[in-house]
């Protein structure tokens, strides 16, 4: 009887467990027990995957404080996310549970929703989705919510999710305009309140208007009762301040979250602290109180994750009361204590390279700019700022290692031989000294690391052993080897001293003394007067050719300290030396103009001296015309440097290629030291390249190269040097008897005196090609001076080319008699460029019958 009962209640229980399953039955059963199931099992486990994933956000996202903070701390790619895609498992966790409670829990019977908890499903669906970036699926589920659960006690919340979702995608307008609804007609909670604020704020500031956005923050500020968020707020407020320039109002917010102290995180207490200090001139009264200031900040334990920051701002106090080796040091202390704050680091770099360029140390400065582009983003307006200052810092670097080499080698050698002799000994001293020193001190750092091991666990294991059982004996023994002997191979014979490899001395030494010790020597030479003497050049043809080339970098020095630097003062210190030195005829004219405008533009005295040299000394000269009558030279649009460019190189295209040398020197020495001047060289090679051939082009190419590093064309010459001339350097003939592919050409050669002539069979050859209906194209192509060819390109094959030539010899119409041959299309390249015609006559020319 009693096992009846049991079955029978067992049977009631599992009938009523499987009525209750049902989502179609509006039963109180069925509503409970799938109301239960939803908030206590699938929702609950979504939900804890939510918080999971935030809390990875927010640790794993870094903020910015160098520039305004987003209000909700969501790092959006620009990417457009698939539902397949995710970057946080936890959401996608969070997704599926909600997906699984609306699939299986939810209770839609007459229209209406019967389970009370599919709302808070839909939710955070909807939150998953937002969070794992995809915003319009995310909407979807957030309108669902509004549709259906009008009654829900998730209804404002789902209308605040909305307004962000509308928000990330730039909807704004709209957002405000549901938001102002919201607040209008709506009761919400303070937390709901606070949100819907933020929300409204971000969009203000997204539409640019930091002055609404600051009464938003400071509403939600009030109402929020999260400490996290009330300090993030109070931060915005003060950055906003910031950007409309009133200190005092954004010291004021700043001054608030200083005293919620410990309530809100740490990083917005010492970045509010960094922003007042930022926001404060320091003056002689309040001198001390500001380093006392900042010193508390260093020292405090708590601040250590935050000292790269603080060290920076020390680093800037230091800098602005004109104490530069302790900015210096604070830099530097900066730079060592960031971790992976780019940012940061690219500010300090900066600031490292400005002090550097002032002090005129360019070498240095281009360094620190180099290491502030790696910091920055590549397509950043910043990152192209830097980059065209290093550009010209590298152009300013080469120029002056120049003028450094030049100058140290003339000075030498215009020394008797015994203050020759007595520089070189004592470079040899100062050398010595230096790796004395060296090796003390790292002996000293050895003994000192041995002395630590020796009191180790480890050092205490190894005493008393076979030297090469013991660690640090042996690691000792081979840096004193190779203190002793160098780097040597093992192999026999090795102790002789040709087998010693020198090491590069550092980058302090210079000139001729630094350069030598830079190879590979036998022991001993580099201390040794004699093997410097033999270094210093004897030739005066060597020197006269240093001294050339340091007036050119003193010129080009002057030129981008005036005209890319503004740096007049430096400018007028290289154009000065270059006048001093004996220059070159072609930079006397160019150096003292440019002086002139130098002093013109300081009210320097020196100025009129400088107009009536150039007027005196170089009549008939561009600049003596401008400086007797600027107006008329503005005037005179036909003969403007721009107009004898464009006239030269129609000439150019018009294959009158001397007369486009001949005109390019002379305007090239007519504008010497103008920015023209490389035009007129880079046609001047084009046309000698289709004159003279490959050699000439190459080295009329190396010349503009050289000789204009830092101007478009000189750049473009190298760029040609680097691509183009490898490629036209091939100069063997293609073998033309062996079904050779490429086109052919008929060519028919004339003396370039015999002008006319080859004009007629111009003519007549384009009047050949229409009546025959044949899609081949005449030119008339310059071989030299003396020789030019009409051309008909185009043939498919060396018998066609040939037929042609034929059908032109005996047609009644044409009878054309003149010699002619035909040629593949690579070998006649071959032939203009390397001016190879007797040569291919000879190999590859063979008459037909």
């Amino acid at each position: 009887m009693k096992l009846q009962t049991k079955i029978i209640g067992t049977v009631a229980l599992a009938a009523l467990v499987f009525n209750a399953c049902s989502t179609k039955k509006n039963a109180f059963v069925n509503r409970e027990w799938h109301a239960l199931n939803t908030k206590f099992n699938v929702l609950y486990n979504g939900n804890i995957a939510f918080e999971k994933g935030r809390e990875e956000l927010n640790a794993n996202y870094k903020d910015n404080y160098w520039d305004l903070l987003p209000i909700e701390r969501l790092e959006v790619t620009d990417e457009v996310k698939l539902d397949s895609e995710n970057n946080n498992p936890n959401f996608i966790i969070a997704e599926e549970k909600a997906t699984k409670a609306i699939q299986k829990h939810s209770m839609v019977i007459k229209d209406r929703e019967r389970n009370p908890q599919t709302d808070e499903a839909f939710l955070l669906l909807g939150k998953a989705r937002y969070f794992d970036q995809r915003f319009i699926p995310a909407q979807e589920a957030f309108n669902y919510v509004l549709k259906n659960y009008i009654q829900s006690d998730k209804f404002n919340e789902a209308r605040i999710w909305r307004e962000k979702t509308n928000v990330r995608l730039e909807n704004e307008e709209l957002a405000i305009k549901n938001l102002k609804k919201l607040f209008k007609y709506d009761d919400l909670s303070d937390q709901e309140y606070a949100d819907a604020r933020a929300v409204m704020a971000q969009a203000y500031i997204n539409l640019n208007a930091p002055d609404t956005a600051i009464q938003q923050l400071k509403r939600a500020s009030v109402y929020t009762k999260k400490q996290e968020e009330k300090g993030r707020y109070y931060f915005i407020i003060g950055q906003l301040y910031n950007q409309l320039n009133k200190k005092d109002s954004a010291n004021y917010a700043f001054d608030k979250i200083i005293d919620l102290n410990r309530k809100s995180p740490r990083v917005y207490f010492i970045n509010a602290h960094l922003q007042k200090i930022m926001n404060t001139t320091v003056t002689a009264d309040n001198k001390e109180e500001m380093f006392e200031y900042l010193t508390d900040l260093e020292e405090n334990r708590e601040n250590r994750p935050f000292l790269d920051k603080i060290y920076r701002q020390k680093a800037q106090f230091f800098l602005n009361q004109e104490q530069d080796s302790l900015a210096l040091v604070y830099f530097d202390k900066s730079l060592r204590a960031t971790t992976n704050d780019n940012k940061l680091n690219a500010l300090n770099y900066e600031n490292l390279g400005e002090y550097y360029f002032d002090k005129n140390k360019y070498k240095q400065a281009g360094a620190y700019f180099d290491s502030t582009l790696t910091n920055l983003v590549e397509t950043s307006k910043k990152h192209r700022l830097i980059k065209k200052k290093l550009d010209n810092l590298e152009d300013v670097v080469k120029y002056e290692d120049i003028v450094q080499y030049t100058d140290s080698v003339v000075t030498l050698y215009n020394l008797p031989k015994e203050k020759q002799v007595a520089y070189f000994e004592k470079f040899i001293e100062e050398k010595k000294a230096k790796e004395e020193a060296a090796a003390k001190k790292e002996k000293e750092r050895q003994n000192a690391g041995i002395a630590a091991f020796a009191n180790t666990k480890a050092g205490k294991q190894n005493k008393g052993k076979f030297y090469f059982y013991n660690i640090t004996s042996l690691g000792y023994g081979k840096t004193d080897f190779k203190t002793a002997w160098g780097t040597r191979k093992l192999e026999d014979n090795w102790r002789w001293s040709n087998k010693n490899v020198v090491l590069q001395t550092s980058d302090t030494d210079s000139g001729i003394a630094g350069a030598a010790t830079n190879t590979i020597t036998e022991e001993g030479q580099e201390y040794k007067v004699s093997y410097y003497m033999d270094k210093l050049p004897t030739n005066i043809a060597v020197i006269d050719s240093l001294k050339k080339e340091r007036n050119f970098a003193n010129y080009q020095l002057g030129l981008i300290y005036k005209e890319k630097f503004k740096e007049n003062l430096l400018a007028a210190g290289k154009l000065e030396s270059v006048l001093k030195s004996n220059p070159e005829e072609r930079l006397i004219l160019p150096s003292k103009y440019n002086l002139y405008k130098i002093y013109e533009e300081s009210g320097s005295n020196l100025a009129a001296a400088m107009k009536q040299d150039i007027i005196a000394n170089h009549q008939g000269s561009r600049y003596a015309e401008v400086l007797l009558n600027p107006q008329a030279i503005l005037e005179g649009g036909a003969d403007t440097p721009n107009a004898r460019y464009t006239k030269l190189y129609k000439m150019f295209q018009n294959q009158q290629y001397l007369e486009v040398i001949t005109g390019a020197e002379e305007n090239i020495n007519r504008y010497t030291g103008d920015e023209i001047a490389p035009k007129f060289e880079m046609l001047k090679a084009m046309a000698t390249g289709r004159i003279e051939g490959f050699e000439a082009f190459k080295e009329a190419l190396n010349y503009v190269a050289l000789n204009y590093p830092n101007n478009p064309e000189g750049k473009r010459a190298q760029e040609m040097i680097k691509y183009q001339i490898p490629q036209l350097e091939k100069s063997d003939f293609v073998d033309q008897s062996t079904n050779a592919k490429g086109t052919w050409k008929v060519v028919f050669p004339f003396s370039r005196n015999n002008d006319t002539a080859a004009n007629e069979l111009y003519k007549l050859l384009n009047k050949s090609v229409e009546d025959l209906k044949y899609k081949n194209k005449v030119s008339k192509d310059i071989y030299n001076l003396e020789q030019q060819f009409v051309v008909v390109h185009g043939f498919a094959s060396e018998e066609f080319a040939l037929g042609y030539a034929e059908l032109l010899k005996n047609n009644k119409d044409y009878k054309v008699g003149h010699q002619n041959f035909v040629i593949l299309s690579n070998n006649y390249k071959v032939v203009q460029v390397h001016k190879k015609l007797n040569e291919y006559k000879k190999t590859l020319l063979i008459p037909k019958p």
